[in-house]
């Protein structure tokens, strides 16, 4: 039949010509679009949404809370040229430098701001008001540092320290010393004579304010001043480790010249000027000694007691 023919003719001429390709659509519609996203980074998935809301929470607290004034009491500052350079020299940490507008520019400003760009601090100019407003009207003389809250040692740290140098602990312990400016001279003492550390209760007790940092002049960066919970137990523990607790008081039974003990790992114990040791601190003391002074005088400030001490220690322990 001719139209059979004819069928199978176009038939075979279809088979022989086939049609043009897919292109590759079928296969990359095969490939898959990757590893499924995370059910937090789906916009439409429940964990997006409750993240999001929990994050709204989060801004409309914090934009609740008061914002952190700069004469709030947790800053510190340390002003004035001489105690900015020691600071600076010491590597004390800084957030900047501040410069009141129209300073005078004399070698110790220059050397402040050069060491600013050596620490990698950074150096503001700020109206003069501004730094009277930051140090409550003190003598800053044109320049100021913000410094970070201090970092204490542990009382173990200052043991460690003398003894990773090879050297006889010393110590200074401070008991009922509420003045920073007596505790940044005990810190600029015991880093003048050698000694390992301070130590001062938690409670009490003076802390490594933007105060005593000035006194010290840059020396609180050198030597380690640690906290202690609780001084009397800090005080058994040296004394458990080999250390001589000596008190230093007016009232001593052994007059400071005459400190034989000296050469031996100590931990000298200041008392307050007002009342001297605590009674539980004076009965953990093995000995207590006195400065010898004139009649017509009564006490020493504690500052000055303990650089005296310090230097007679240091004196015994190089001869």
């Amino acid at each position: 039949m001719p139209g059979s023919s004819q069928r199978k003719g176009a038939i075979r001429k279809k088979q022989g010509n086939p049609t043009a390709g897919s292109g590759g659509r079928i296969r990359r519609g095969l490939e898959g679009k990757g590893p499924t996203p995370k059910a937090v980074d789906r916009t439409k998935h429940p964990a997006h949404k409750r993240a999001k809301a929990k994050e709204r929470a989060q801004e409309r607290e914090r934009s609740r809370r008061p914002v952190r004034k700069d004469t709030d009491s947790t800053v510190e500052w340390v002003y004035g040229r001489n105690p900015v350079v020691e600071a600076l020299r010491a590597g004390v940490p800084a957030a900047a430098l501040h410069v009141a507008e129209g300073t005078e520019r004399d070698a110790r400003l220059r050397e402040a701001t050069l060491l600013a760009v050596e620490h990698g601090i950074a150096v503001l100019e700020v109206p003069r008001t501004e730094l009277d407003r930051v140090t409550a009207g003190g003598a800053h003389q044109g320049v100021a540092i913000q410094i970070p809250p201090y970092e204490y040692a542990h009382p173990d740290d200052l043991l460690s320290r003398a003894y990773d140098a090879g050297q006889v602990p010393l110590v200074v312990a401070l008991d009922g010393v509420t003045d920073p400016r007596n505790l940044g001279a005990i810190t600029r003492s015991a880093a003048a004579f050698g000694a390992h550390g301070v130590l001062v209760p938690e409670r009490r007790a003076a802390s490594m304010s933007a105060s005593a940092w000035k006194t010290s002049a840059g020396a609180a960066a050198r030597i380690p001043v640690a906290r202690a919970t609780n001084l009397n137990r800090a005080l058994k523990s040296y004394k458990d480790a080999g250390l001589l607790v000596i008190g230093l008081d007016m009232d001593g039974e052994v007059d400071l010249p005459d400190l034989e003990a000296a050469t031996e790992p100590v931990v000298l114990v200041v008392g307050s000027e007002g009342k001297g040791l605590a009674r539980l601190v004076r009965e953990n003391c093995d000995l207590i000694v006195s400065i010898p002074m004139t009649s017509a005088t009564e006490s020493l400030n504690a500052g000055i007691a303990t650089g005296v001490a310090l230097y007679e220690i240091s004196r015994r322990r190089a001869g």
